[in-house]
């Protein structure tokens, strides 16, 4: 059972948010941080409501059951609101309990998303596409918005490389299990003994960093320009307007090249630094958080095989949850992508309930 205590001050934050939010005198700020608490507590208000009534019911049926007086008929009556109670009170319990788990700030940001084909060669890279592809109708499907940072083009078609960001409501809850090893089985074009290979692609998924959310230092950069390169190596611009930037105490370096702008090429490449420190740092909280804690949904390495796509079968599985959907297409086409990702998200906030 929850702690009545715990539950009530929901109501009560609610009643004071909604008061604040009326007053005159209240800054930008404030508002805009109270609406969305408010928003966000307004989900789950009708279950908290609901909760404390009844709770209020149960005491009054256990004082009937209690008291000698009480006719026959009457404690029957109260028996059976107490089955019916017990059944109602377990739903609710766990919605609340959900609501009440600490919140990953990184949720409701927009996120970067990099996809590098990984063992499989031209294959591999073929299937970076597929993924791109993917994510970009699952996006659509959501109403969110994809621009395309940085991108490396395979010689046979599809990608090396491709850097994107997503931008919409709640876009990195629901695409941050996506980081790790997509591997694929299918018959390649190229193969004329019908023979099933294996290629892999690797998927990394940071929450977009604002600058209120990662401060960097000028003086730990060490910024590198030079001449953009095409397939092949040749030069495809003539000024030095690349750029590569080194974040010294950290080493990770990023390099952009696909603007002809050396100041868009830097301001890209510091964006996806900005995200790749948060993410260094949330990694660093989460490993404490998850260190007493036996079994995890994974850790958003991209070293760890994620899922398989194996196409012979028209299957897609999920390693970490062990769930197998024979809707492969439709997974692709992005129609049937919540049935995996709503499963990893069940499964995390039950691991977080038990620990």
């Amino acid at each position: 059972m929850l702690p009545i205590n715990k539950v009530k001050e929901i109501v009560t934050k609610y009643e004071t948010l909604e008061k604040s939010l009326s007053e005159v005198n209240i800054d930008k700020k404030t508002y805009v941080q109270n609406s969305k608490e408010y928003s966000s507590i307004g989900e789950i208000i009708v279950d908290v409501k609901a909760y404390i009534r009844l709770v209020d019911d149960k005491e009054s049926s256990k004082k009937i059951l209690e008291d000698s007086s009480s006719d026959k008929e009457l404690k029957e009556m109260a028996e059976m609101e107490l089955k019916e109670i017990k059944t109602k009170e377990e739903d609710l319990e766990k919605k609340i309990k959900l609501f009440m788990l600490p919140k990953d700030e990184a949720d409701e940001k927009n996120a970067i998303i990099e996809i590098r084909a990984g063992t499989g060669g031209l294959e591999a890279a073929l299937f970076a596409g597929d993924l791109f592809g993917m994510y970009q109708k699952v996006a659509a499907i959501n109403g969110w918005r994809v621009e395309v940072i940085s991108i490396s083009n395979s010689d046979a078609g599809g990608f090396k490389e491709v850097i994107f960001s997503v931008t919409g409501k709640n876009v990195f809850s629901k695409l941050k299990f996506e980081s790790g090893v997509h591997r694929v089985q299918r018959v390649p074009k190229t193969e004329t003994q019908g023979r099933v290979h294996t290629s892999a692609a690797t998927v990394a998924v940071l929450p977009e960093a604002e600058e209120v959310d990662v401060k960097i230092d000028e003086n730990e950069l060490r910024i590198d320009v030079f001449r953009s390169s095409g397939p092949g190596g040749q030069s495809v611009n003539t000024t030095d307007s690349a750029v590569r930037i080194t974040h010294i105490p950290s080493g990770i370096v990023v390099s952009q090249q696909d603007e002809k702008s050396q100041h868009k090429n830097k301001a890209k490449a510091l964006k996806i630094l900005r995200s790749k420190l948060y993410e260094l740092e949330r990694s660093k909280i989460e490993q404490e958080r998850a260190s007493a804690r036996k079994s995890q949904i994974g850790s958003g390495d991209r070293s760890e095989r994620i899922r398989t796509y194996n196409f012979p079968q028209g299957r897609v599985t999920d390693h970490r949850i062990n769930l197998t959907i024979h809707k492969l297409t439709d997974f692709l086409s992005g129609d049937v992508f919540s049935e995996i990702a709503d499963a990893l998200q069940i499964q995390f906030q039950e691991q977080q309930l038990d620990s």
